[in-house]
C-alpha cells in the first residue's frame, strides 16, 4: 500500500529559523502557493491519482480558494494545524485552540468535516501523547504523525511500527497512519518524502518503496519549487535540508506515481482490516 499526501503550507513556513516563525514575519515573503499547488493538481490529473492534503489553517483563511480546489477536484482533506507550530513545544491549551482555529478555518472553506491530522514537523514526542486526547476530542479519526525515528523534531524512536496501526492513549483510540522507513543494518532509513525524497536517487527510493508493504510519503508545494527564494539567515544544515535536489524532485515525483500505484489515506483506510490490527498502546511509554 503506498499512500499519497501533500502538507499544503508556503514555501517560507521553514521550521528552527527566527525570520519564519511567526504569522507576522509571513507577510514579509511573497505567495507562491497557487503556482506550486497548480503544479501539483496538474500532475496529479495526468496520472489520474488521489491524494490527501493536509492543510494549514492559515492557507484555509488567507487563500480559502486553494482548499475549495482541493474539495472540488475530489482529493480528501486534513488539518496540519493553524499556524505551523512545534506540538512539543506547545502547552494542551494551546495545542487546542490551534486545533479548534485549524478545523474551523478548514472546514468553513471546504464545507465539510476534517477527519484527519498530521503535526507539523512530526513533532508529536513521547512528551506530547496528551495531543492525542485532544485530537479525538475534536474528531480526528486517523492521525498521521508519527515519526518511529530519530529526527531534528523528535520523533519517537522507540517504536518500531512502520505500518497502520491502532494508537491506544489512556481512553482514546486512533487510526495511526506511521511514517515508514527501510531497516538496513539497524538503521532505519527514511525515503518516502521532504528532503530525504528530494537527495536519494530515484532507483534508491524505487528500490525502498519495492520492498515495503507499506509507503506514506510526505511531500510539500516547496519540495517541486526551484525558483524559490533563499530565505536570508538559515544556518548551513537549514539550508541543506531546504533547498537540496529541487531542481530534479517535480521529474522523480511523476517517475514515481507512473512506477507505483497510489491512494489516498480515505481509500487505505477502507484497504486495512483494522479488526485484525495491531494496538499499540502508548499510555506507559517512556
Amino acid at each position: 500500500m503506498n499512500i499519497l499526501t501533500f502538507d499544503i503550507e508556503e514555501w517560507f513556513h521553514i521550521l528552527d529559523n527566527e525570520s519564519t516563525r511567526t504569522e507576522s514575519d509571513w507577510s514579509k515573503y511573497p505567495s507562491r502557493i497557487y503556482e506550486n499547488m497548480n503544479k501539483l493538481f496538474q500532475l496529479l490529473e495526468e496520472n489520474n491519482v488521489k491524494a490527501t492534503f493536509f492543510c494549514l489553517g492559515w492557507i484555509a483563511k488567507k487563500y480559502p480558494k486553494i482548499i475549495q480546489q482541493i474539495v472540488e477536484r475530489g482529493y480528501h482533506i486534513g488539518s496540519h494545524s493553524n499556524l505551523h507550530p512545534l506540538v512539543y513545544e506547545m502547552t494542551p491549551e494551546k495545542f487546542e485552540e490551534d486545533l479548534r482555529i485549524s478545523l474551523d478555518k478548514l472546514e468553513q472553506a471546504a464545507g465539510r468535516k476534517v477527519d484527519s491530522y498530521r503535526a507539523p514537523g512530526f513533532s508529536i514526542t513521547k512528551d506530547a501523547l496528551w495531543s492525542f486526547e485532544i485530537l479525538h476530542k475534536y474528531g480526528i479519526k486517523y492521525d498521521a504523525s508519527i515519526f518511529p525515528a530519530e529526527r531534528s523534531h523528535g520523533g519517537i524512536p522507540v517504536l518500531k511500527t512502520p505500518e497502520p496501526f491502532i494508537l491506544r492513549y489512556n481512553n482514546i483510540e486512533l487510526k495511526e497512519f506511521p511514517i515508514n522507513y527501510y531497516a538496513s543494518l539497524g538503521q532505519k532509513l527514511i525515503f518516502s518524502g521532504g528532503g530525504y525524497f528530494r537527495i536519494l536517487p530515484y532507483p534508491v527510493i524505487k528500490k525502498f518503496f519495492t520492498k515495503g508493504n507499506y509507503n506514506m510519503t510526505y511531500f510539500h508545494p516547496r519540495d517541486f519549487d526551484p525558483n524559490q527564494p533563499i530565505i536570508p539567515g538559515l544556518n548551513g544544515v537549514r539550508k541543506f535540508k531546504s533547498y537540496v535536489g529541487l531542481k530534479g524532485a517535480y521529474k522523480k515525483l511523476d517517475k514515481l506515481i507512473k512506477d507505483f500505484k497510489f491512494v489516498d489515506l480515505n481509500e487505505a483506510n477502507s484497504q486495512i482490516d483494522w479488526v485484525n490490527a495491531k494496538i499499540v498502546d502508548l499510555s506507559n511509554l517512556n
